[in-house]
C-alpha cells in the first residue's frame, strides 16, 4: 500500500510539473508567417478534418505542403483527425479550412496543451509506472525513485509541454519494451509497429527490436519453436502495418507519396544546429558544399550502419533483456550522431532508453540526461523557455542525487566496466569530475547562449558551441555504451531463453 501511495504522489508531482511548464510559451508563438510546431499540429488537424484522406499528403489548392504539410506516418494523421473532431465540437474556428491558419488564443492553447497532457497521462506515464514496477532485484523504494527520475526528466517535459509535441511514439515504444520484458513478444511487436507508424524516427529503435527477437528465434531453434515464433512475429508485423496503412493501400501512388513525405532526402544532411557529428564537423569543413546530397546520404548511411553493427551482432548472438535495453541506447545514439536529416529533438529517442537503465548506471544515465537537455537549449531559448529549463534541470539533478547517490557510483563496478577495468585502470577516477563538467556546461556555454549577444560576425556562435560541446559528450557516451555491451559479462536477473 505504501508503494502505491508513493507512486501516486510521484505521478501527481510529474503532472504538476508538466502543467506548470505548459503555462509558458510554445514553438512559434506570435511569429508569423510560419509560426512553429504548435501551428503545425493545429494545421494537421485542419487538413485531416476538412480534406479526404487521399489529399492529406498531396499538394493541392487546399493543402499547401510548403506550409507545414504532413510528413509523419498515418497514425499521426489519424490522431490529428481525432483531436480535430473534438476541437470542432468546442470551437469550429480552430480547424476551419484556410481561415484558421495561424490561429492563436488562450482557449485554443488550453485545448492543445490538454491534448498533450491527456496523451501523456494515458500512454506514456502508465508505461513508465508499470516498467518501474516490473524491475527485477529492485527494492520498492528504488522502483519509486526510478519512476520519479524518469517522469521528471526535463528534456521530454520541455519539448512536449513547452515547445509542443505529443509523447505517443515514445510511449508506445515503452509499452513495446514492457511487453518484451514479460515475454509478450507478439504484443510488443504490435506496440512497436504502432510507434513506428506514428513517427518514422522510431527507426532509431528498430534494429534492437529486430535483433533481440531474431536472436530469441535462433535460441529456440529455427527448426522448431523458433521457426514458429518467427512466423508469428512476421505475421504480426504485416497485419499491424496493413491495418495502419489500409486507407492508403488501394493506390500505389498514395503509398509512394506518403513515403516521399516521410523521407525527404532533398532537405539535406542536417538542419539548424543539431549536436551530431555532421553539424559539428561543418564548423571546420562545410560538408554540404563539398559533397553532393546523394553522396551525403550514402556516407551517413555507411557510417551509421558501421557504428551500430557491433551492438546489433552481440544482441543477435546473445539476446538478453539487459543487452536489449543497452542496445536501444547505443543504436539510437548512433542514428542521432551519424544519420541523415537529424533534428535536435531526436535526442529524446536516445534519452528515453537511457531513462530505462537509470537504476543500473545512475551516474552515467544522469550525466547523459543532463547533457541531452543542455543540447536542446538553443531550441528552448528560441521558444522563450529559459525559465522552465532553469528550474526543471537543477530539480531533476537534485532528485537523482537524492534517489541514487550518483556521485558515489563511480567505481568500475558501478559504471558496469568491471570486465573492462584492467585496460581502464587508473582512469575511472576522472568520472568524479562530473560536477565540474556540469557546472562548466551551465555556467559557461549555457549562460553565454542565454545572456550574451553573439558577435556580429558570428551570429550562431553560441548555438554552435552548445552543439559541439554536446556532440563531444555524445561521442564519449557512444564509446561507453558500446564498451558496456561488448564487454558485458554480467547478465544478472536475466531469464534464460528456452
Amino acid at each position: 500500500m505504501e508503494k502505491w501511495s508513493l507512486m501516486t504522489i510521484t505521478v501527481l508531482l510529474a503532472l504538476t510539473v508538466r502543467w506548470a511548464v505548459s503555462l509558458g510559451s510554445y514553438s512559434g508563438a506570435g511569429k508569423p508567417p510560419m509560426y512553429g510546431d504548435y501551428e503545425a499540429q493545429r494545421h494537421w488537424q485542419e487538413i485531416t478534418y476538412n480534406l479526404p484522406i487521399r489529399q492529406w499528403y498531396f499538394n493541392t489548392s487546399d493543402n499547401n505542403l510548403l506550409y507545414w504539410g504532413l510528413d509523419y506516418p498515418p497514425l499521426t494523421a489519424y490522431h490529428s483527425f481525432v483531436c480535430a473532431y473534438i476541437a470542432k465540437l468546442i470551437n469550429p474556428e480552430w480547424v476551419a479550412l484556410h481561415t484558421s491558419r495561424g490561429h492563436e488564443s488562450q482557449p485554443h492553447k488550453l485545448f492543445m496543451r490538454t491534448t498533450v497532457f491527456v496523451a501523456d497521462l494515458l500512454v506514456y506515464i502508465p508505461a513508465v509506472i508499470l516498467y518501474c514496477f516490473s524491475l527485477k532485484e529492485t527494492s520498492a523504494k528504488k522502483k519509486v525513485s526510478s519512476a520519479l527520475c524518469i517522469l521528471l526528466y526535463p528534456g521530454l517535459i520541455l519539448i512536449d509541454h513547452g515547445h509542443f509535441q505529443y509523447p505517443l511514439s515514445l510511449g508506445l515504444a515503452l509499452w513495446a519494451v514492457l511487453c518484451l520484458s514479460h515475454d509478450w513478444d507478439l504484443l510488443g511487436s504490435v506496440a512497436f509497429c504502432l510507434a513506428l507508424n506514428y513517427k518514422q524516427m522510431e527507426l532509431y529503435h528498430s534494429l534492437p527490436f529486430f535483433c533481440y527477437l531474431l536472436g530469441k528465434c535462433f535460441k529456440k531453434g529455427l527448426k522448431g519453436k523458433g521457426l514458429v515464433l518467427l512466423a508469428k512475429l512476421a505475421g504480426t508485423v504485416l497485419v499491424s502495418f496493413a491495418a495502419c496503412w489500409l486507407p492508403f493501400g488501394t493506390d500505389v501512388e498514395q503509398i509512394m507519396q506518403v513515403l516521399r513525405r516521410l523521407f525527404p532526402i532533398d532537405r539535406g544532411l542536417f538542419e539548424d544546429k543539431v549536436a551530431n557529428i555532421w553539424c559539428s564537423l561543418s564548423v571546420l569543413i562545410k560538408i554540404k558544399n563539398v559533397i553532393s546530397p546523394r553522396t551525403q546520404l550514402k556516407l551517413s548511411f555507411a557510417v551509421t550502419f558501421l557504428s551500430l553493427l557491433p551492438a546489433c551482432i552481440k544482441l543477435t548472438v546473445q539476446p538478453s533483456l539487459r543487452g536489449f535495453k543497452f542496445a536501444l541506447v547505443s543504436c539510437a545514439l548512433s542514428f542521432f550522431l551519424f544519420s541523415f536529416q537529424v533534428h535536435e529533438k531526436s535526442i529524446l529517442l536516445v534519452s528515453i532508453p537511457v531513462c530505462l537503465i537509470i537504476n543500473e548506471i545512475p551516474f552515467m544515465a544522469t550525466w547523459f540526461l543532463l547533457v541531452s537537455t543542455f543540447s536542446l537549449l538553443p531550441l528552448l531559448l528560441k521558444d522563450e523557455l529559459l525559465l522552465p529549463y532553469a528550474v526543471t534541470t537543477p530539480a531533476f539533478l537534485a532528485v537523482c542525487l537524492a534517489s541514487f547517490s550518483i556521485l558515489e557510483k563511480t567505481s568500475a563496478e558501478d559504471l558496469q566496466l568491471k570486465a573492462f577495468s584492467l585496460s581502464l585502470k587508473g582512469y575511472v577516477s576522472w568520472f568524479k569530475s562530473f560536477p565540474r563538467i556540469v557546472r562548466s556546461l551551465v555556467s559557461g556555454t549555457g549562460l553565454s547562449d542565454a545572456a550574451l549577444p553573439p558577435p556580429q560576425r558570428l551570429p550562431d556562435l553560441f548555438p554552435v558551441a552548445v552543439a559541439v560541446v554536446s556532440c563531444l559528450h555524445f561521442l564519449l557516451f557512444l564509446v561507453y555504451f558500446n564498451v558496456v555491451i561488448l564487454w558485458d559479462s554480467k547478465n544478472r536477473g536475466q531469464k534464460k531463453i528456452s
